[in-house]
């Protein structure tokens, strides 16, 4: 019972994020890259204090430093490779020139991506309910507010490709069903043992460590 409800947690929190960023993606007229670049840097912030003042004390608390170690090295390791897999997707499927059909895959590729990336943070917060429910209501929050930007990103470029908006909504909530899915795995991998608690929260910490500095350098490079 308290797996289902840490799972239904995380979809819902999950896909409101998501879907609440992929509507204003949809109805702001106007899309400015500062704007945009502005609120993904202020997700980047919400998920560094996350990382640094909720995941990786936790697992601290929990295990030792060498378990937590490991879980962040190996959620680096594993969000590097998926990245990857992405960005030859995203080379072999997108055009240099910026047309419709173009910016219609981007969002398509785009939307792959923050799926994969949707998982471990259903796995932060899946382990986190198994942890202590307000280390998982905080991360639930916290991540659901992460999710706003993200579903801008990916909404705006699909909008703009000539997508009907239902459509688009539906692969916005779809990214986001991934965060229960995470969350379901994290609760019942976390129900084993208080160090698998640990190697989850400090896996997610590593893997959204990743997310948000291959963020940061992406937004970087654009002003360049």
């Amino acid at each position: 019972m308290e797996i289902l409800k840490t799972t239904l947690l995380g979809l819902f929190f999950g896909t409101f994020g998501t879907t609440m960023g992929g509507l204003l993606g949809i109805f702001i007229k106007k899309n400015s890259n500062k704007f945009l670049s502005f609120i993904l840097a202020f997700a980047s912030g919400l998920m560094m204090s996350v990382i640094c003042f909720d995941l990786i004390p936790e697992s601290l608390e929990i295990t030792n430093i060498t378990y937590s170690l490991l879980g962040i090295i190996i959620g680096i390791i594993v969000m590097f490779f998926c990245d990857l897999l992405v960005e030859k997707k995203f080379n072999k499927n997108i055009e240099l020139k910026e047309n419709k059909n173009s910016l219609l895959k981007t969002g398509l590729i785009v939307s792959i991506g923050l799926a994969i990336h949707n998982f471990p943070e259903g796995l932060a917060i899946g382990s986190g309910f198994e942890a202590s429910t307000k280390l998982g209501l905080g991360l639930a929050i916290a991540i659901c507010m992460h999710d706003i930007p993200e579903g801008l990103s990916m909404s705006i470029p699909m909008k703009n490709g000539g997508m009907k908006p239902s459509k688009v909504i539906f692969y916005v909530i779809l990214s986001g069903i991934v965060t229960g899915i995470g969350a379901f795995i994290g609760a019942i991998v976390g129900s084993i043992s208080e160090q698998i608690i640990a190697m989850c929260l400090s896996f997610a910490a590593g893997a959204m460590l990743y997310i948000v500095s291959r963020r940061i350098n992406t937004r970087i490079k654009q002003f360049i």
